[in-house]
């Protein structure tokens, strides 16, 4: 080798060098002056969420999630796609779900009724006596005639116009219960042509967008030159409040499942033991502001926002909880009354917090056009959770569908604010009631978003550690 190609070589190597350490030093920067300020649609900040979450939600919402009655989640993997033939498949055994066996299901839990939360409902002899209870919605014979009525009414209850999402039957016995903690979300090696389907048409079919508007990045979209997104932005800000808080809704959720594979990700396998650990490289890739061409704090800003809608369902939903007829129900009386407590003290956190989503500025328009754009909002989102029955990977779906129903939750109570505040204090409302199914995922799905804005913070001290090391290796 020539010494002058020697010289090109070492001046493109520092060159290299000097561009990381750049990229590295400006990252954490650009990062945190991207995601940062006030929230499109609302009145809210992301420093005030992080503190909020930090010090007030994220400690609490990690212990409720480790209660009996929130870490059994009653699911069916088996459902077929309704849409096309799932040929994807994991590329590691971690994407394997392992059912939680019958003996080690709390009491209270596996009973008949699915809204075992209620002290009406487990006011029963004993569990033998769940078979002629179930007539009843396992309701206490000594009940007045008027309450039983008012039960079985309230069990009988169709609430199908008020779902936006599609529940899973827990009565099929392909349904199982999954202990959450021992099925934690994070990276799978799910990944190539059945996941963008899944994804793809989540963003294209469901989004309220015309084929012709392509979203930034989307892989399976022509070349659009040098236009990086932006037609697709100044469509969207085109749109009615509804139909962008619908695409920032999808997006966050994006956004907060990549922030968990990201933080839990496979770095290593030795003598069969798994290392998890946070990825840099990996978050970059996903969010860094110059390898996502912008992209990267706009999804991470749409996190918040769906934290903020969240965190307003569960603010409106507090009065539900709040009767002495609910129970949470498991069969272990002073963990249920601990765990009641606990979940009481995370309602009154997010009744206090100061910067609401306002949801009553949406379907506000005149009342024909207002509730078919509502039930337009309603079925597209509904349709988005029967699509994760297309997820081909085991722990993907759970999550999956976990956390669309969590969402598809809080949109119900967001909407049935009128119903919440006619609840009877004593008794089954026919008005308004959420399963057992529906709370669970609820509280987990808020948890995981919780646990992505703090993850996103651990991902910046992360990085402003490695170019800090990085300058100071320089040195020497």
């Amino acid at each position: 080798m020539s010494r002058g190609v020697r010289r090109a070589g070492a001046g493109q190597g520092a060159a290299a060098a000097l561009q990381l350490l750049v990229t590295l030093s400006f990252l954490p920067s650009v990062v945190e002056a991207q995601v940062t300020g006030v929230l499109d649609d609302c009145l809210c900040d992301v420093d005030s969420i992080d503190n909020f979450n930090t010090f007030k939600i994220f400690p609490k919402i990690k212990k409720l999630q480790e209660r009996d009655y929130f870490r059994y989640y009653k699911v069916n993997l088996k459902r077929p796609c309704p849409f096309w033939a799932e040929d994807g498949h994991c590329s590691i055994k971690d994407c394997h779900v392992e059912p939680c066996p019958e003996s080690k299901i709390p009491v209270g839990i596996k009973a008949v009724s699915s809204n075992k939360y209620l002290k009406v409902a487990n006011n029963t002899k004993e569990l033998e006596d769940c078979e002629q209870a179930s007539k009843l919605g396992a309701i206490n014979s000594t009940l007045s005639n008027q309450s039983r009525e008012a039960f079985i009414d309230w069990a009988r209850y169709d609430d199908s116009q008020d779902h936006f999402c599609e529940l899973d039957d827990e009565r099929s016995p392909a349904a199982q219960y999954v202990d959450l903690l021992l099925n934690p979300e994070r990276y799978t090696g799910y990944k190539g042509s059945s996941a963008w389907r899944v994804w793809n048409s989540i963003y294209e079919e469901n989004c309220f967008k015309p084929r012709s508007v392509y979203r930034p990045l989307n892989p399976l979209a022509p070349s659009r030159g040098e236009d990086d997104g932006e037609s697709f932005y100044t469509w969207l800000e085109g749109l009615c409040l509804e139909k962008r808080v619908f695409y920032k809704l999808i997006s966050g959720l994006h956004a907060s499942i990549n922030l968990h594979l990201c933080a839990n990700y496979l770095l290593e396998e030795t003598w069969g033991k798994p290392t998890w650990g946070p990825n840099m490289k990996e978050f970059k890739r996903r969010f860094d502001p110059v390898e996502t061409k912008g992209e990267g704090p706009r999804r991470l800003k749409n996190l918040y926002f769906l934290y903020l809608i969240e965190l307003r369902a569960l603010s409106k939903v507090a009065p539900y909880f709040e009767r002495s007829i609910v129970d949470l129900y498991t069969g272990n009386v002073k963990e249920d009354a601990d765990t009641k407590t606990l979940l009481l003290n995370i309602f009154q956190d997010t009744k206090s917090f100061p910067m609401h989503f306002d949801e009553k500025s949406m379907f506000a328009g005149d009342k024909k056009g207002a509730k078919s754009l509502k039930e337009e909002f309603r079925l597209h989102f509904k349709n988005i959770s029967r699509i994760m029955d297309c997820v081909g990977c085991d722990k993907c779906r759970l999550w999956g569908k976990l956390q669309t129903q969590g969402l598809g939750t809080a949109l119900k109570i967001l909407f049935s604010e009128k119903e919440i505040q006619k609840l009877p204090e004593n008794s089954p409302s026919k008005g308004f009631q959420l399963t057992r199914q529906e709370i669970v995922a609820l509280l987990n799905a808020f948890g995981r978003l919780s646990t992505s804005i703090k993850e996103l913070q651990n991902f910046k001290v992360l990085l402003q550690h490695s170019a800090t090391v990085y300058k100071k290796g320089q040195l020497f």
